[in-house]
């Protein structure tokens, strides 16, 4: 019996995305909850999931096309067997399909018959030949001449995608590739990936229609520091996580938007409009693999530093194994990046539209700094420093009301009070 396998909802928002890797080939046996495809919306790629176990018949989407909720991505049958296949049938298409994209098959009245999977005919070592490889990633193996067992493979179940050849090849794992002009020795074009390709919209977006400026400030952490490795095993013991100098420096941000609630707005210039928001739906910059990705902790005021940490944890790790959804990364109402992780001392972050406050938290150091004693005596003390950079939108942010904002926040991280889960973790 043909089943027909659909894409489901993927979001609240996302009413479909593009078709861009097929994950299984006709003739594969598929299980409940296995990948078949890879799709990418507007906010992230998302790996479809098998409702039903079976037999892939046909392949009805094309790839690189548009595909719509509820639209028919393949066919499969339930009755658990692999379909037969003549060997003159098997062996025409499978050169189709070396020639191809993808095996794309459209509807018709009767089943089309299998295609045994591809083989070491692709060039591919026998081990090689073993691995299930997506018609796509097999034929950017071959073109770029890599050996597939030394990859690094970040999708599900360990299984290589175009995003992992595509970083090999980038990280130079692999030859020029055929027919790239080279201007010097090693020096090769390369395709972007289709999430870059996003990226680089939404960032030359949002530099066209906003207005954007950048203020930052020095800030004195030295507490943080101190308070931090006061609390760090206790709450690894209690709650599983190392937490961060991020996680106080979040708290104190989402403070500082309570209290200058226009950080945390949007603007609608079109229809004359602005709106404050109730709560602080927290965006975390997320160095993922296949690209920035910005997932959001809503309602984040109603968390203190450790839960912060948990849900920053969490949000990162989903994110980085390619498990985040398109839901996890909509609503934001403001944004941190925190580029300190890679040591960067200084920052000019984009804003993420239609929010206008983003905030950047650069490294920590050590520096010697001129501090006034309670007799006026000025003297030298070491002390752990960084800046807080604020880009903000003047279209409805002024410099003054971005420089109250940033005074508050480094006053907020030079303060003792860090709420009732420090306080528990202190006792």
């Amino acid at each position: 019996m043909a089943i027909e396998v659909t894409l489901p909802e993927l979001g609240e928002s996302v009413e479909g995305g593009t078709l861009v890797t097929w994950l299984v080939a006709v003739g594969d046996a598929v299980s409940v909850g296995q990948a078949i495809a890879e799709v990418s919306t507007d906010k992230v790629d998302t790996e479809v999931p098998s409702p039903v176990a079976g037999t892939v018949l046909r392949l009805v989407a094309e790839l690189e096309t548009e595909v719509h909720v509820g639209a028919v991505l393949l066919e499969l049958d339930g009755s658990g067997e692999p379909p037969t296949t003549a060997p003159a049938e098997a062996a025409q298409a499978e050169a189709a399909a070396a020639s191809t994209p993808a095996p794309v098959a459209r509807p018709v009245a009767a089943p089309a018959p299998g295609v045994a999977p591809t083989s070491d005919s692709d060039g591919l070592s026998e081990e090689a030949a073993r691995m299930r490889l997506s018609p796509s990633v097999r034929r950017l193996v071959r073109e770029h001449r890599l050996d597939p067992t030394g990859l690094r493979a970040t999708g599900q179940g360990g299984r290589l995608t175009r995003d992992d050849v595509l970083a090999a090849v980038g990280a130079g794992a692999a030859f020029t590739r055929p027919g790239a002009v080279a201007a010097a020795p090693g020096e090769r074009t390369e395709p972007l990936s289709r999430m870059r390709r996003v990226i680089a919209q939404r960032m030359t977006e949002s530099l066209h229609t906003t207005a954007q400026l950048t203020s930052a400030v020095e800030a004195d952490v030295t507490r943080i520091m101190a308070l931090r490795a006061r609390v760090r095993d206790t709450a690894r013991e209690r709650h599983g996580v190392s937490i961060s100098p991020l996680a106080f420096l979040a708290h104190a941000t989402i403070r500082a938007l309570q209290l200058h609630p226009l950080l945390n707005a949007s603007i609608d210039v079109e229809a004359g409009t602005f709106t404050l928001h109730a709560g602080v739906n927290l965006g975390i910059a997320v160095d993922a693999p296949n690209g920035l990705m910005v997932p959001v902790i809503r309602d984040a005021q109603l968390l203190g530093p450790v839960s912060l940490q948990q849900a920053i944890a969490d949000l990162a790790e989903r994110a980085r194994t390619r498990r985040i959804t398109p839901d996890d990364l909509a609503g934001g109402t403001f944004t941190i990046t925190n580029t300190g992780s890679r040591g960067s001392l200084f920052d000019t972050p984009i804003l993420n539209p239609p929010e206008v406050g983003i905030l950047a938290t650069p490294a920590i150091e050590k520096r010697p700094v001129v501090i006034t004693g309670p007799d006026g005596t000025d003297r030298v003390a070491i002390r752990h420093r960084t800046y807080l950079c604020l880009t903000y939108d003047h279209r409805l942010i002024d410099g003054a009301d971005a420089a109250r904002f940033l005074g508050e926040l480094a006053a907020l991280v030079d303060s003792d009070d860090w709420g009732p889960e420090i306080d528990a973790l202190l006792a």
